[in-house]
């Protein structure tokens, strides 16, 4: 088995070894649960708005992880997150939507990408697949909302395709970091789910899926991902896969399947930092 990427860096989050890219660092990493403001079933460091929780200690939580990261919420962007496959390109203008309200995140995509340096691109979790990106060559990182929906839309794929449209970079120069989500182990789906799955062209999806019994399968979707990625050209070595099972660690991460939907949010995130990672 590879060695795990992430690694727990402190009680609020894990994080890959910051990255070196021309006179700067890519900081990618990974809320836990642990470490914040919000109560029970929230408990602690929820980060999203949209699931019931005090909007203040959702805002208190994601101020601490800015204080943290020494990155201020004015220079995040996070997206709306509708279970879709629509990618977009963010700058620094866009600086603050979405970091401490739901109102002005950008709308109706989940996956961001810039090149602009010191902007924290971040997304909400807790079972769907992060997907983070990077080039060891370009200037440019994104990241990924991968639930099963956006998973059968091939959502990475469309990142992999905008990075060749835009800076015509070729998958071969492209990482991809697949981070902690819901494992094969936790997450039984129904035939619609499978069906969708299973619709995907060009890929043997076989491995990563188990049947069960009466119309129900165990579904690895963080498999289903890295598939994608190397059907739209990324190599095997240039993609990085997190062992950590959201539904197995509940004491670590918030699981909306173990936790039947009342639960919070873990955030992911990445910047091209124009600095040492503090």
């Amino acid at each position: 088995m590879a060695t795990e990427p992430f690694i727990q860096q402190s009680i609020e989050a894990l994080e890959l070894a910051p990255i070196p890219f021309s006179n700067g660092q890519i900081r990618l990493g990974f809320t836990s649960r642990n470490g914040g403001y919000s109560p029970d079933p929230y408990a602690s460091f929820n980060m999203g708005y949209h699931v019931g929780d005090a909007a203040e200690a959702v805002t208190n939580n994601r101020l601490k992880l800015g204080e943290c990261l020494h990155i201020s919420t004015d220079q995040w962007v996070t997206p709306e997150q509708v279970h879709g496959n629509t990618v977009l390109r963010v700058t620094k203008e866009q600086g603050g939507q979405g970091a401490l309200d739901l109102e002005s995140a950008i709308s109706s995509c989940d996956g961001l990408y810039t090149t602009d340096r010191d902007l924290l691109l971040t997304a909400c979790f807790a079972d769907c697949v992060p997907v983070f990106f990077y080039s060891k060559k370009t200037p440019v990182v994104g990241i990924a909302h991968a639930g099963w929906k956006g998973t059968a839309g091939e959502i990475v794929g469309q990142m992999v395709k905008a990075w060749q449209r835009d800076f015509v970079l070729d998958p071969k120069e492209m990482m991809a970091v697949i981070g902690p989500s819901i494992g094969k182990c936790c997450y039984e789906v129904d035939a619609r789910v499978i069906e969708a799955i299973h619709a995907l062209s060009a890929i043997d999806t076989s491995s990563a899926i188990e049947d069960k019994t009466a119309g129900k399968y165990m579904l690895d979707l963080k498999l289903v991902n890295k598939l994608i990625l190397q059907k739209y050209g990324l190599l095997e070595e240039n993609i990085s896969l997190s062992h950590y099972c959201t539904g197995c660690r509940t004491d670590l991460f918030y699981s909306h399947r173990m936790e039947n939907g009342r639960t919070g949010r873990m955030l992911g995130y990445i910047a091209l930092l124009s600095g040492d990672v503090q």
